[in-house]
């Protein structure tokens, strides 16, 4: 009997861990400001996923209210966990797949519910187009993003246009249609066109001005207009959405050229350096240069020269 219950004791030792033992320790508890931000995120998802329900049933007001509150909430998590410092490698891995449903999905089948299925195949194969030129727009900013190689005033601009703004932009001829604009054949048709340009603009190399520098620092004396402000476009947006969102896309659109001409500023500037440090070489090795008549090099090695060497 004794020697059962020594046995037994000896098996309750060998399975049973220490205190200490780190791999009681598997999991590492999670800080509330790293859940935050992924907590907003999952909320726009939501809204994104509702917006295809809504679309589904035909209710295109809750359907594109959705799209917009999920393009909010996009712009606040971001922010938000760079002011908490809750950024990590599986918050920005969410936020793709995130942002790839509710700005590269929700949008094309929103399209394809309200018109662009009158069109059947043709409009089905453009709502997939610009689903699949949202997960490319957002594959390719994933990689450049860890570009050690981009110069730092780069960070100003997106190349292509944004996932959330395409979405947004997309949908023009659906707020049209709310303004009063007849629902014609006219308008499938130009929306399918419109709808493959937005997603060619998405993938496009055009440098979009990001605007991600705006509003990190507010003076103390502009504290209270831009509160006034912020108050005043959110009481706009729900008095008269369909305008707002009409001119704003418009505006939006229009601003693309003045855009592409500030990335060529940045990149002459850029260069002006280099070009001076050319000029420079250029000068030291001219008053190193032989006498006219003396070069090291017989005329036949100098004729078969390459011409950049000259």
């Amino acid at each position: 009997m004794a020697g059962s219950g020594a046995s037994r004791y000896i098996i309750v030792m060998a399975i049973t861990s220490p205190p200490g033992d780190p791999r009681r320790r598997r999991f590492r508890r999670i800080p509330v400001r790293t859940l935050a931000p992924n907590m907003v995120t999952l909320l726009a998802m939501c809204a994104g996923l509702t917006a295809i329900r809504m679309a589904f049933e035909s209710r295109y007001v809750l359907a594109l209210a959705a799209i917009v509150f999920a393009a909010i909430l996009d712009g606040i998590d971001g922010r938000l966990a760079r002011f908490l410092k809750g950024t990590s490698r599986f918050g920005a891995e969410l936020d793709s797949l995130s942002d790839f449903v509710n700005f590269g999905v929700a949008p094309a089948l929103v399209l394809y519910f309200w018109g662009l299925h009158e069109l059947k195949s043709a409009g089905w194969i453009a709502a997939m187009v610009f689903a699949i030129c949202g997960g490319l727009r957002l594959a390719r900013f994933n990689v450049m993003a860890e570009d050690p190689d981009r110069p730092a005033w780069a960070s100003n601009f997106f190349v292509g246009m944004p996932a959330p703004m395409g979405a947004i932009a997309v949908l023009l001829p659906m707020y049209a249609t709310f303004l009063g604009v007849p629902h014609s054949s006219v308008l499938i048709w130009s929306t399918l066109f419109y709808t493959l340009a937005i997603a060619l603009l998405m993938i496009s190399r055009l440098p979009v001005y990001s605007g991600k520098r705006v509003g990190t620092r507010v003076p103390p004396e502009m504290v209270g207009p831009v509160i006034v402000i912020v108050v005043l476009w959110i009481g706009l947006l729900i008095a008269y959405p369909w305008i707002l969102l009409t001119l704003g896309t418009l505006a939006y659109l229009g601003s693309l050229p003045f855009g592409w001409l500030s990335y060529r500023r940045y990149q002459q500037r850029s260069r002006e350096p280099m070009g001076e440090g050319i000029r420079e070489g250029t000068t030291r090795e001219t008053a190193l240069a032989p006498p006219v008549g003396g070069s090291a090099l017989p005329s036949s090695e100098q004729a078969n020269r390459p011409s950049r060497l000259n």
